[in-house]
């Protein structure tokens, strides 16, 4: 769910009812990237389920893939301690304590990165 400019402009507002929408027709799922708008979109789904009950969604959360100021892709980084890192940005950008789901955007297919260490971050 790209809400952040991945696909053009973009309005925060409409952005939030199009989240509220979903919730109230049923959605229960919400997958994000900590890299979708650089971390705006988890922002913009924190603010949408502020006040919400957090048992009523299941939060997906891909992580890893770097983007340059510019938002062009510039790499991945899979190593534990980035993952820690990107985590507790995750987290404090989504104003949750914990996500239900998270994985990496993609797995290294050099092995700079054994999957090992990626899973047990």
């Amino acid at each position: 769910m790209g809400m952040s400019g991945m696909y053009g402009p973009s309005s925060d507002a409409e952005s939030i009812a199009t989240i509220h929408a979903a919730l109230d027709a049923g959605v229960n799922v919400l997958d994000t990237g900590d890299f979708y708008g650089m971390g705006h979109n988890e922002m913009l789904l924190g603010r949408a389920l502020a006040g919400r009950r957090r048992d009523a969604v299941v939060l997906s959360v891909k992580f890893g893939a770097l983007r340059a100021p510019d938002g062009s892709w510039i790499g991945l980084d899979l190593r534990p301690a980035s993952i820690r890192n990107f985590l507790a940005y995750t987290l404090k950008r989504l104003g949750v304590e914990a996500i239900d789901i998270y994985r990496p955007a993609r797995m290294m297919a050099n092995g700079e990165v054994p999957v090992e260490e990626t899973i047990g971050a």
